[in-house]
């Protein structure tokens, strides 16, 4: 019999990564599993995503002033606060959450072998489907090295495409 006592949800706030939320409550309910939910904040891709420097050519080396990385982590703070109350609010006290900075998927491998998880419920596809095919996508580097078995959940929307 599976035995699955810790879900890990890691989000970025996409409507991507919203589409595995049903399944992470659904398998924390189904397993009376305890639900972490994890947002990491990711500097480097955070500079280039958003405009301040293109994509495509060399990206510079990325300034952060002091008090960015605290100002950052209390943002993502309020933004998963609010997330979990929006989308969790039924299991919202025993959710429990953490903020992470560093690069995603290798946050989330370490994560889930510090607090021994089971199971990884994640979204197919993050926040941007360039940076994904330019560097890499985060869940398909969590499923070739998580320590634990991961459920990929594609968005509803999302269509294949021959190449």
């Amino acid at each position: 019999m599976v035995n699955i006592k810790k879900i890990l949800y890691p989000t970025d706030f996409s409507e991507y990564s919203l589409a595995a939320l049903d399944f992470a409550r659904d398998l924390t309910d189904r397993y009376k599993a305890q639900l972490h939910c994890v947002y990491v904040v990711d500097f480097v891709d955070s500079i280039l995503l958003e405009g301040y420097a293109p994509i495509i050519e060399a990206p510079p080396v990325p300034v952060i002033l002091p008090g960015t990385i605290e100002q950052t982590k209390e943002v993502a703070e309020q933004r998963l606060n609010n997330f979990i109350k929006k989308h969790l609010s039924a299991i919202e006290n025993s959710v429990t959450k953490k903020i992470i900075t560093g690069k995603p998927f290798v946050e989330i491998i370490h994560y889930c072998q510090q607090e021994n998880i089971d199971l990884i419920v994640m979204g197919t596809h993050g926040h941007s489907a360039l940076a994904s095919m330019l560097l890499g996508s985060v869940a398909e580097k969590v499923v070739r090295k998580a320590p634990c078995p991961v459920l990929t959940v594609r968005h509803p929307g999302h269509k294949f495409v021959a190449p």
